[in-house]
């Protein structure tokens, strides 16, 4: 297992699929040039997602081969599909960056906080679950790929509570303000703001 050294951490981005965690992720990553690395997954890709950035998409028997060969950091199986991180895309992502950002479900936010306790904040982003459908139809998901998302929302919600950080996304330029300034109080910078 990777051991992360001082000052590296993971922020985590979880919630129920339709929250706007990767758009939010992708917005604060600019402001504190954070890094992502996109997990190995034997799900289709959706209509807006690209191979190798949001995920890389392998086949079922790739997944499994990988697995057995001790690639993943780790992996977690949801409806009928695999999901996991490579380990070594962690180590290599920490030689040129000291934060790098996640976005998991809440399996895999759970087993990287066992992992590496304080170095890992997950940030649970959310919305109400009719807010959460009509965002899953405007991105183009069929039907039967929304009925299993809502599937998990309780469940999915129930989580909250054990995260470091809980935001409801109804504003996004307002939710990516509130995640930089709970990025940066766990950076230390201690930058000084100066008046001209």
């Amino acid at each position: 297992m990777y051991k992360l050294k001082d000052k590296e951490m993971i922020f985590i981005y979880t919630g129920p699929d339709g929250s706007g965690r990767k758009t939010l992720a992708k917005m604060v990553a600019t402001t504190f040039d954070m890094e992502t690395i996109p997990s190995f997954t034997t799900r289709p890709p959706r209509p807006f997602e690209t191979h190798g950035k949001d995920y890389h998409f392998v086949g079922e028997e790739t997944f499994l081969q990988m697995k057995q060969q001790d690639e993943f950091l780790e992996s977690v199986q949801i409806d009928g599909y695999y999901y996991g991180i490579r380990e070594l895309d962690i180590q290599k992502i920490f030689n040129k960056h000291k934060i790098v950002y996640l976005t998991l479900n809440t399996e895999g936010a759970q087993l990287l906080k066992n992992m590496y306790g304080d170095q890992v904040v997950r940030i649970f982003v959310y919305a109400d679950r009719d807010t959460v459908m009509q965002r899953q139809k405007e991105r183009g998901d069929d039907e039967l790929a929304i009925q299993r998302h809502m599937n998990h929302y309780d469940d999915t919600m129930a989580y909250k509570a054990q995260c470091e950080h809980s935001l409801q996304n109804y504003d996004l330029p307002q939710v990516s303000f509130q995640i930089s300034e709970i990025i940066e109080s766990y950076l230390e910078r201690n930058l000084i703001v100066t008046d001209y």
